[in-house]
Parts: structure tokens; sequence; C-alpha cells
């Protein structure tokens, strides 16, 4: 494991967390710009219990129209070079508020993109998001989490740092996920890497001159990892780098743990759109899976069991999640990686992280960074709640940064 950076102890999968209709009132009101003020007096569904309480209070402070993203917020860097600094914000307490905080409160940026659609091998079809960047500049190809989407808070925070960069960006949505189904009777899932390797080639092909990295968030961050275990002995030299969010290292151990407590409104949102998908899916290809089966889940591991696993050509949910999970890649990966997760990330127990780490300690190539607090795709910083901070793309690409400068070093010494 690469030495730490990081200061402070810095451990999953939420893209889009909560069933609309828990906190629609809520929801309604910032995008409307009502106050927080209101938020806080609104008595949110039982379901979401104590936690949630804590959120809302958490608005008292400010109107949502003044929420903006700052990249000079509070974030305490001693030396840019050596040593990072992360310190949530005091306004999003706990897990669960900074898991959900992105998708209520945070705004997203346009940004100058552009749609492409890719035709695949086996006759489908893949969405991809463009960002121009300078010319020559690198590219990061970018992979989403869990139902994720273009409009997903980190990918607007991701795409606005590249853009920072100067570098160009590419997200690769998953199938199923964009604005069409796709044709295939098919879905995506946490082990499928195969289109992610087509998007690589296809990419290098038309900037073959370009240093690329790679980024996945959540799921996504699992796909990555498992991919470039995969593919750790054949990997263009084009790839740099990589960075990890939030990863679900152990897929079965996930789906347990969101079955617990306030982590069942995950559970029960993501079953929910999943479940629409799947039938979709099956009125244009009766027989694909069996539909009582699905009607009778009741987790997203019954969905995995009845859907993912038989669809996909795994055995039961168990041998999916076995066969998937990137805990078993991690350790052949042989490009600088970053591994960024927090300890009260409401989707994994802690447990797993510390067997990550012993997994890295074996690896060079991978540098660990668990903070204590964070959440899910969450790690919301900044002194004032008017002035937040989005430390988790910010420090992926200084990481990024950093590998690609040290390859052009490397280079110009050659």
């Amino acid at each position: 494991m690469a030495k730490s950076e990081l200061i402070v102890p810095l451990g999953l999968l939420v893209d889009e967390p909560v069933d609309a209709e828990l906190l629609h009132e809520p929801t309604q009101l910032a995008e409307r710009g009502g106050t927080f003020v209101q938020v806080d007096e609104m008595r949110l569904h039982a379901a979401l219990g104590e936690e949630a309480q804590r959120f809302a209070c958490v608005g008292a402070f400010f109107h949502s129209e003044d929420l903006h993203f700052h990249h000079d917020g509070f974030i305490g860097v001693v030396n840019r070079k050596t040593e990072y600094i992360y310190r949530p914000a005091w306004w999003v307490p706990g897990g669960h508020a900074q898991t959900l905080w992105g998708k209520f409160f945070r705004p997203r940026p346009a940004l100058p993109t552009r749609l492409e659609r890719w035709d695949t091998p086996d006759g489908d079809f893949i969405d991809i998001h463009r960002l121009k960047g300078d010319p020559g500049a690198p590219r990061l190809l970018f992979l989403h989490g869990l139902e994720g989407t273009v409009r997903s808070h980190y990918v607007a925070g991701f795409f606005a740092e590249a853009q920072r960069r100067r570098w160009a960006a590419d997200l690769l949505i998953f199938r199923g996920c964009g604005e069409e189904p796709n044709r295939a009777p098919r879905f995506y899932h946490s082990g499928e890497t195969s289109d992610l390797a087509f998007a690589l080639d296809r990419v290098r092909s038309e900037f073959p001159e370009t240093p690329i990295v790679l980024a996945g968030v959540s799921l996504g961050g699992n796909v990555l990892l498992k991919f470039l275990g995969e593919s750790a002995t054949s990997l263009p030299r084009a790839v740099v780098a990589a960075a990890a969010i939030s990863v679900p290292f152990d897929l079965e151990r996930s789906c347990r743990f969101i079955q617990q407590g306030f982590s069942k409104v995950y559970d029960r949102h993501f079953l929910r759109t999943l479940r629409e998908k799947a039938l979709a899916k099956l009125d244009r290809f009766p027989g694909l899976f069996d539909r009582a089966a699905l009607e009778r889940a009741g987790s997203i591991f019954d969905f995995d069991d009845v859907v993912t696993a038989p669809v996909h050509g795994f055995a039961d949910a168990h041998d999916y999640y076995s066969r998937s999970s990137s805990l078993g890649f991690v350790g052949r990966i042989r490009i600088p990686t970053l591994l960024l997760s927090a300890i009260d990330d409401p989707f994994l127990p802690p447990a797993v992280l510390d067997e990550v780490r012993t997994i890295a300690d074996t690896n060079p190539r991978l540098t660990v960074e668990f903070t204590t607090r964070g959440g899910h795709v969450g790690f919301v910083a900044g002194r004032f709640p008017w002035r937040p901070f989005y430390y988790a793309e910010w420090r992926a690409c200084e990481f990024l940064a950093d590998a690609l400068a040290g390859r052009d070093t490397e280079s110009n010494r050659s």
C-alpha cells in the first residue's frame, strides 16, 4: 500500500438514495428555493426516524438558493504536495446526512457536454456523455453508481473538477440507465466489465496519444476495480491511474447491511426503480426471468437472486456476489489507484474496509484513505453551510493529477 498522505483518519453506493415519497416535501422546497427552516419545521415520514430528523435540522441556517459550489471552500491543506486534511462539515452530521445531502441540496452546474451513442459488439448500445478539454489534455473516463445518470450530483461535481483542470471527460452510462432502455435482453450489474473495456478501447482509438485516467463511484467503483484487477497484465500504458469512491467491495455483505435500520430506506428505493425496469424488460422479452418471483422480492438481495443472477449467467445471488465483488481483485491492480471511503458509509460494514486495508498493505499501487466520516459518496466539507466544499472529487482528481505529473516526469527523464 502506498503511504497515505492523509492526516485525519480518512469507508459505498448511493446515487439517488431514497424514495421520492419519503422526502417529497423537502425535495419540492429545495427545488423551489424554499428555506431550510421550512424543512426543519416539517415532520418527515416516520420511517426515516431519528437520523432523518437530525438531517432535517441541519437546515435552519440558510436558504437553499444560497447553496453553490466553491473550490475555495474550507479544506485544510497544510502542504498541497504532501499533506491533505479532510474535515467533515459540522452542519451535515452523520453518515446518512452526508449520503443524502448531495441528492436533495447540491446544485448541478450546467456543463457543455454532448451525447454520443456507440453500438456494442453484441448488437446493443451504450451512451457516452462527453466534455471537451484542451487539445492534448488528459481524459477522465468516469463510471456512475447504481441507478445513476448524467444528472447524479457527483457526475456534475467530477465533470466540473475536470473542466477546472481543463481535462476532457467521458461518462459511460451503464445499459438501461440512459434516456432509452437498452436493446438486449440483459441489464448492467456490479461485475460487468466488458462495456468499460469497450469504451476504453474506443477512447484510446480516438485519442491514441492522450493519457487516460479512470474514476468510479459506488457500483461504478466496484466495476472499475474489478476491471483493473482482471486486466492487470494487459492494461494499456495510456491508462495512468484510477480513483474509486465509496466502493461496495463485498457485494453480499453490502446488500445485507442495507437491509438493517435506517439503511432499509436505500434498499427499498433501489428495489423500486430496478423492479420497474425489470418488468418493462420482461414485457419485451417474455420468459427472461420469473415474474412472480420478482413481484415477491423484498430487497436488493432478492432482486439479484431472481433477476440479475439468472439473466447474466450466475447460479444465484451468492454466486453473482462472489464472482463480482472487487474485494477479490484489488490485490492484483498494477497502476496507482486511490481507494476513498468512509467508515460511517451506511452501505458497508466497517469490517470490510479492514479487509481492504489488509490487502492494500501488500500492494504498493494502492493508496487507501478511509475517513472516519463522510457517508456514501458524501464527503461534504466546509466551515460554513453556505460555502460547501465537496472533497471526494477534488481529492480523486488531485490524486490523478499527481499520477499524471509523475508520469510526465518519468517520460522527460527517459
